[in-house]
């Protein structure tokens, strides 16, 4: 096994990762049942998987100009992607909507609260 052969299969399991971690992402603000679920499963696994796919490219593209690009990319996209989740968290916070508390959770449910 070569060494160029390694860094391949290392390269496509990061990527093949990331883009699992962003696919479960999309799944999950399609499943979860409210706002709050959803923007966190957006937003954590868009972290992750942008991280994981980012890694892959640069290990796929070695040590070139188009390494530093993505690791630039890597940057802006891991400053603002929780930059946005917050902005858009708090817009809907002044907005009115509100997250579900246990009480009002067991409420619905019919279960007692202490």
């Amino acid at each position: 096994m070569t060494w160029a052969l390694v860094v391949e299969i290392i390269s496509w399991i990061l990527i093949i990762s990331g883009s699992a971690f962003t696919i479960i992402g999309a799944i999950g603000s399609l499943r979860f049942p409210d706002f709050w679920s959803r923007l966190h499963a957006a937003s954590v696994t868009e972290s992750a998987g942008m991280i994981l796919l980012i890694a892959g490219m640069c290990v796929h593209a070695g040590l070139s100009l188009v390494t530093v690009k993505l690791i630039l990319i890597g940057a802006f996209i891991f400053l603002t992607g929780p930059t946005s989740t917050h902005a858009v968290a708090n817009a809907a916070l002044v907005s009115g909507e509100r997250p579900e508390s246990d009480e009002e959770d067991k409420k619905k449910k019919g279960k007692q609260v202490r």
